[in-house]
């Protein structure tokens, strides 16, 4: 059966991007633009990995994450934060935060999909 991946992106472009790899490497890609639906559409999608931007209108990606990780249905799901933010520190809080993976854009291909399929093989 396939992996199902959520992902939370707003920039379209990046959005499109990220679900086409995935839909190309035999997942099933639910996407979201606007983070504040992030917790209903992972409760109904039910996914095995949320791939979450931290930059994202209305709601941080980083205070997702910590809401995510408080949820007694959600917490076990892993994510991989997608972020620009690229910064010294940075990777640590992301990860102090709850995400299992960081990957810093401009993304590599070839490190996206490892970085999926490694957390999703665990």
């Amino acid at each position: 059966m396939a992996k199902r991946v959520l992902v939370v992106e707003d920039n379209e472009l990046n959005l499109k991007l990220f679900c086409d790899l995935l839909r190309a490497h035999g997942f099933v890609v639910e996407p979201v633009s606007d983070g504040r639906e992030v917790l209903e559409k992972a409760r109904s999608f039910v996914p095995n990995l949320i791939v979450m931007d931290i930059q994202l209108p209305h709601v941080s990606g980083l205070e997702l994450i910590e809401q995510i990780k408080k949820d007694g249905q959600l917490k076990i799901i892993p994510i991989m934060a997608v972020t620009a933010y690229a910064g010294k520190g940075d990777e640590d809080r992301i990860l102090s935060a709850g995400a299992e993976a960081y990957v810093s854009k401009p993304i590599s291909v070839a490190k996206f999909v490892e970085s999926v399929q490694k957390i999703l093989h665990r």
